[in-house]
Formats: structure tokens, C-alpha cells, sequence
């Protein structure tokens, strides 16, 4: 089992023992590809050179809280030190805020028409491509998680009792609420903006179909969701939580009154990260044995990539074309794979 399930990881991929909690992955609009570590530090590699050394910035004095791909490359990174960073692709440090020494940047994003955004608390502080805050939104309690739609032009923050819908660049900033009792986390918006969705503390997830704000309860997992992945048509959402990748419909009428699809499962080990392909209906799941594997929605087919032994996966990402997926482990364990590379 463990020599065929590593062996996309041997053939086709490279490694490296960070020694830290693996907070978060992203590959950067340039090609590179950065780990965020709860070190403080990040670890950028080139993906198109897996030979090739890893470089190390240490962005933060504390702990790594949330990373993403900045607008145009490199990384934005927040930290419990109340510092907006960006990495630059050769690991140099370019602070864009410092939100307050005893301040938590535990959410950030980016969007590549320039637009980032960071929250602190309550606060959600948005900035230019320059690195000006443009405004600070407010929200009736801390954000649990944002996301920007696709076209860079709505953000939407999850809170208590339900989310926030925000116009980026409105003048009035009146939010459209997205309002359900209970506590709020991880946040998608479906890639057509046509649905907001939020992972609760309850142990499901919520919905809102915002043409005519019809509600959508999602249930039945075991443990929190801290994952959710539109498929790239957004006719699919993966999410972790379960003991299996639970994809529900969003076609067809869905997902209300259907049932989800669940793959990879029948071991009762939960699934701790998901990831879409971005251009297929092929979601990549990580486990919290370490197991990683790529599968298929439609047929269910599974192909493994990392065997189990490594620590819990925490971080999960591809690349923009999908010839890469990168993930890393609560141990610290990081990789990148190949899928395109020529045997």
C-alpha cells in the first residue's frame, strides 16, 4: 500500500521536512509556490526546477496565521505579530501594514485586478495594488473567513450569525447580509457568483442562492468543515470534515433535496483538506493520517499520491493549469508533484 501510494510522490515530486505546522500553500501567479509555516517563516520553491533549493523568508515574529497568492506574484501573509506581508518570488520582505502589535491578521486575500484584503478582529482592511488601505468594514463580530468573487469586485466576510456581502469599491459600504444564527468560518463564493457558502461551528455547512436569498443546509458532519472547493464550472462543492470528500450538487437544482457524492472514504480517517483541479471535475483530498489522493467526481475513481504516515494534511493546493499539486502536514511536511512531468 505505501509503495504505490507514494509512488506519483517518488516518480514525480520532491519533499522536504520544514519542522513546523504547515499553515497554508499557495502557488503564486508567477509559478513559484510558497509554505506558510507557523514558524513565522514562508518556503517559496520552483516548481518548474524540483532540484532546485527551497528559499526561506522569515515574514513574521510569531506564527504564520493565513497566506495566499498576492495580485501579481509572490505571496500576502498575515501573522500574529499584526503584520501585512508580502513575499516577493526571491523570498525578499515588503511590509504593506502593520495593523497593531497586539493584533491577529488571521484572514487575508488577494485578487490579481490589485485588490488585497486582511482582517483583524471585527475589521476588515482592505488595499490597493500599492499597498494603500483604501477602507477598514466593520463587522457585528470577528471574521472567521473572506473570499473575493471571481471578478475581484464583491468580497464577502463570514461572521456570527451569517456573512457579509461588500461592493470592494462602493462608496456607502453597506454590506448585503447574508443572516443565520450561529457561527461562521471557512467561506466560498461559486465561481459564477450566484451562491455564498460557510462552513459553521455546528458541524455544517450554509448556503445562500443570492437571487432569491433561498437558504441551503447542508449537515451531517462528524467534525468542523475547514475546507471548501468549488469545481472550476462551479457545478461541485468538495469540502472536508468527514470521513470521506463530500461533493455536493450545485446543478440541477441542488444541493437542496439531493443528496451529496462521497469519495476516497471507507477507512474512518477524516478528510482534513480538499482542493478542485482548476480546469476539471477532479477534486485532491488530504487526510488526517496523511494519506493525499486525486479524484475524480463522476467516476469516483481514486488515484493515490502520498502514502499515510506523515501527520495530518493542513495544506492543499494546485496550480493554475493543473499540473502541479502541492501540499503540506501539521509535522511539517511539504511537498510539490509533478502530474505533467515525462517518465
Amino acid at each position: 500500500m505505501s509503495v504505490a501510494a507514494d509512488f506519483l510522490l517518488d516518480q514525480r515530486g520532491t519533499s522536504r521536512e520544514l519542522g513546523a505546522w504547515v499553515v497554508s500553500a499557495a502557488f503564486g501567479r508567477d509559478g513559484s509556490l510558497g509554505f506558510a509555516l507557523g514558524d513565522g517563516t514562508l518556503h517559496i520553491a520552483n516548481p518548474r526546477d524540483l532540484a532546485a533549493e527551497w528559499l526561506l523568508a522569515e515574514a513574521h515574529d510569531g506564527a504564520c496565521l493565513a497566506m495566499v497568492a498576492d495580485c501579481k506574484d509572490g505571496y500576502l501573509s498575515g501573522g500574529d505579530d499584526g503584520v501585512l506581508m508580502r513575499v516577493a518570488p526571491d523570498a525578499s520582505l515588503h511590509p504593506i501594514a502593520n495593523l497593531g502589535a497586539m493584533k491577529w491578521v488571521e484572514q487575508v486575500a488577494a485578487h490579481e485586478s490589485g485588490i488585497r484584503a486582511a482582517s483583524v478582529g471585527k475589521a476588515l482592511h482592505v488595499f490597493d495594488a500599492k499597498g494603500n488601505k483604501q477602507k477598514t468594514l466593520t463587522h457585528p463580530s470577528a471574521v472567521g473567513g473572506i473570499a473575493f468573487d471571481a471578478k475581484g469586485k464583491k468580497i464577502a466576510a463570514s461572521h456570527y450569525n451569517g456573512a457579509s456581502l461588500w461592493f470592494v469599491n462602493a462608496t456607502d459600504d453597506k454590506p448585503r447580509l447574508l443572516e443565520w444564527k450561529g457561527s461562521h468560518a471557512a467561506i466560498a463564493i461559486s465561481p459564477d457568483g450566484t451562491h455564498v457558502v460557510t462552513a459553521m461551528q455546528e458541524n455544517a455547512l450554509h448556503g445562500w442562492r443570492l437571487a432569491d436569498s433561498q437558504h441551503m443546509r447542508m449537515s451531517g458532519y462528524p467534525t468542523k468543515t475547514r475546507f471548501l472547493s468549488f469545481t472550476a464550472k462551479g457545478r461541485w462543492l468538495a469540502s472536508s470534515g468527514a470521513e470521506s470528500v463530500v461533493v455536493w450538487p450545485f446543478f440541477g437544482g441542488g444541493p437542496m433535496g439531493k443528496a451529496p457524492t462521497e469519495i476516497a472514504g471507507g477507512d474512518d480517517v477524516i478528510c482534513t483538506a480538499v482542493a478542485c483541479h482548476p480546469q476539471h471535475e477532479v477534486v485532491a483530498a488530504g487526510f488526517a493520517d496523511g494519506l493525499v489522493v486525486m479524484a475524480e467526481i463522476a467516476s469516483g475513481k481514486v488515484v493515490p499520491v502520498a502514502a499515510p504516515g506523515r501527520g495530518p494534511v493542513s495544506a492543499l493546493c494546485w496550480n493554475a493549469s493543473g499540473t502541479h499539486l502541492a501540499f503540506g502536514s501539521e509535522t511539517g511536511f511539504a511537498a510539490v508533484v509533478d502530474l505533467a512531468k515525462r517518465q
